[in-house]
């Protein structure tokens, strides 16, 4: 359901918008939209409108896609996961956590609100949500006011820590296929939801953790339903060995030969390929096979660097004609954030300032990520684009002065500056608030249920710790 008429943001101080090529600034123009699609971006909008609002302190720009996430869990690890690591697998605590610590479903339902109101309150109109399945979920996505891809969970083992060093892997196929036919229902109940806003995108929730066959077949159907197609690969060194030691292939290299790369699949991470520092293994493929599918990266960076390990880099893949976007895979679910660490760690792991600018990273975090959907109508300003549509606040301290209000908002402001946003023409945010979500509400819950789940870690953990024990805080007490 869409907006009536027609709504005008007039006299907008800065405009970013779509030329057909790329973002480009306009100063002091009107960008109009009626109903769910933007009708004029420019000069003075001269047709008929039923509502207006005042852009002369306002910079306009596109919603942000946020093309990887986990809502329904990264926040209850606030407070948990920011020094959580286990050396003896590489520094990454993601297998270890993931074993020991189980949000419950009142948590996670808690999670997806609060993560969602970040989402929205940064910036974000198009966000994959890339989960384990729910009833609450559609109707949750929804009501958030986002555009959102659902992506429910399946594969064909789970993850078990055997030893501080060893990761093995529990298989029950019967079972991933279940959950791959739940996955299908899920997304076709998504694709009919009244909202209107929600997709279906196929999730196998692992390179690692799939049969040869569950990921033949989720890239099949993902082709013949015309569905987005995304896992997690390349993401660990333990998994980069997993494969190796399976097919003697790096994962891009297995995922390529079974023919599940392609421009539907966005591949979450692909940080550790064959030639990155870490790896360094045999020959140096990986960029051209990812160049050569068309395959797109989601690219998250805060939870690698949490750990020390960052993309090599940013601006190497894009040389090599690679489609980025971005992901928020921690919390807080925070896209500029995103936008800006990406940035930094780029040049540290290029040596050089020019390995990737701000207008670069904001096409990655606006039309990256809608190409990586096979979206031309988000992600810009510009007639026939969605109305999905961002207005910050210029006379917000942190905004100003406001010489260069994008890189402003992405090394300086982010979602302080964030005053309304639009979804489809309707509004979701307004004066900074989201319009449908309580994240007040939620976070009092969620805070019940991370006690749960720390308290239950013995019954889970492989060596029977706390949770305390697994993270402890930051400070004796």
């Amino acid at each position: 359901m869409s907006g009536e008429g027609t709504t005008v943001i007039r006299n907008a101080a800065w405009i970013a918008a779509w030329d057909g090529g790329g973002h480009r600034y306009l100063r002091d123009g009107d960008v109009a939209f009626t109903g769910d699609r933007i009708v004029h971006v420019g000069g003075p909008y001269e047709g008929p409108a039923e509502r207006s609002i005042d852009g002369a302190r306002r910079f306009v720009m596109p919603g942000l896609v946020d093309i990887h996430s986990h809502p329904h869990t990264e926040p209850a690890y606030k407070g948990v996961r920011e020094d959580h690591g286990v050396p003896e697998m590489y520094d990454t605590g993601l297998y270890e956590r993931s074993c020991a610590l189980s949000l419950d479903d009142p948590g996670r339902r808690a999670a997806m609100e609060m993560a969602y109101a970040e989402l929205l309150l940064c910036g974000v109109t198009t966000l994959v949500d890339l989960s384990d399945a729910s009833e609450w979920w559609l109707d949750g996505a929804g009501r958030s006011g986002l555009r959102v891809y659902i992506g429910p969970f399946f594969a064909d083992s789970a993850w078990r820590v055997g030893k501080r060093h060893e990761l093995l892997f529990d298989w029950d196929e019967a079972r991933g296929r279940r959950w791959f036919d739940n996955a299908i229902r899920v997304m076709d109940l998504a694709e009919q939801h009244p909202s209107g806003r929600l997709r279906g995108i196929v999730y196998p929730g692992q390179i690692e953790s799939c049969t040869e066959s569950t990921l033949r077949d989720a890239a099949a159907h993902a082709r013949e339903s015309a569905r987005p197609l995304t896992t997690h690969i390349s993401q660990s060194r333990l998994e980069f060995q997993e494969i190796v030691r399976r097919h003697g292939k790096t994962p891009i290299e297995y995922a390529a030969g079974i023919g599940f790369l392609g421009p539907e699949t966005i591949l979450g991470h692909a940080l550790f390929i064959d030639e990155h520092p870490d790896i360094r293994w045999r020959g140096s493929g990986d960029l051209d096979r990812l160049a050569d599918s068309g395959a797109s990266v989601a690219h998250c960076p805060s939870p690698f660097a949490r750990y020390g390990q960052a993309m090599a880099h940013f601006g190497r893949y894009r040389e090599r004609g690679i489609n980025l976007g971005l992901g928020t895979d921690v919390a807080p679910h925070n896209l500029v954030e995103e936008m800006r660490l990406a940035i930094v760690l780029a040049r540290v792991m290029a040596g050089r300032i020019r390995a990737v600018d701000t207008g670069e990273m904001f096409r990655a975090a606006t039309v990256g990520g809608a190409n990586a959907l096979g979206r031309d109508d988000l992600g810009r300003l510009a007639p026939g684009a969605k109305a999905d549509i961002v207005l910050l606040d210029l006379d917000h301290p942190a905004m100003r002065p406001a010489r260069d209000p994008l890189r402003t908002f992405v090394f300086e402001a982010a979602d302080r500056a964030v005053r309304e946003v639009f979804v489809d023409g309707l509004p979701v945010v307004a004066e900074g608030r989201p319009l449908h979500l309580d994240p007040e509400a939620a976070g009092a819950r969620l805070e019940e249920s991370q006690a749960r789940m720390l308290a239950d870690a013995p019954r889970r953990d492989f060596l029977g710790r706390t949770g305390d024990a697994i993270a402890p805080r930051s400070l004796p007490s």
